[in-house]
């Protein structure tokens, strides 16, 4: 026996705060008995990252200060789709570049993540990167990219880290698992212009109405 699929519509919205990098709104949601539920959702523009392996299956780690956690963190390149029209591969190229001073001849999507559905419509894609080039990081003597050091980890002892707790940022943890998940098996991996369908609009959209 089946039950009918109930579509949760939106009765109404509130906007609660919108800043630079989220936004915050209050949805009541009509839920399957008919009864309305607030629902506080944060908008996050989405963000790409890189796990970039190169010929001897190291990972490119990047350790950097999040000011959330009051600490470093062990992370991949990756950054917010915060330019206007932006494609994510071209976002992802110029991360990879700025945090990590590479370049990538292959590309493909390793994952999709949502790492926070209960509350925000956060997204990040994935990519995998070979044929590493290295080109130099530009000079950023701002913000915490400044700060951040880069180091190669064999992606077996990047396994381990995530095991032993030092790798924590979520996205990172899944990548690495991943990337070691298809280590030899490229077919598994989908093409780096696949389709994307929870990537986030609502952030995007305020801005451009701004």
């Amino acid at each position: 026996m089946t039950t009918a699929r109930h579509d949760f519509p939106v009765a109404s919205t509130s906007d609660i705060y919108a800043g630079k990098v989220m936004a915050l709104r209050a949805d009541e949601v009509v839920m399957p008995g008919g009864r309305e539920a607030r629902r506080e959702i944060i908008e996050h523009p989405g963000a790409v990252a890189v796990a970039a392996l190169d010929p001897d299956d190291r990972i490119m780690m990047i350790y950097q200060y999040r000011h959330a956690l009051g600490r470093r963190l062990w992370e991949m390149p990756a950054g917010l789709l915060d330019v206007a029209g932006e494609d994510p591969l071209e976002t992802a190229r110029r991360e990879l570049r700025e945090e990590a001073g590479l370049e990538a001849a292959e590309w493909a999507v390793l994952l999709d993540v949502a790492p926070s559905p209960g509350f925000s419509d956060e997204a990040v894609r994935v990519y995998l990167a070979h044929g590493l080039t290295e080109v130099g990081r530009p000079d950023l003597d701002d913000d915490e990219e400044a700060d951040l050091t880069t180091r190669w980890v064999t992606l077996s002892i990047a396994v381990r880290m995530v095991l032993a707790g030092t790798i924590v940022n979520g996205v990172t943890v899944a990548a690495v698992l991943a990337a070691h998940a298809v280590s030899g098996s490229p077919s598994a991996l989908r093409p780096a212009d696949a389709p994307w369908p929870d990537r986030p609009t609502r952030f995007a959209q305020r801005e451009v109405m701004r």
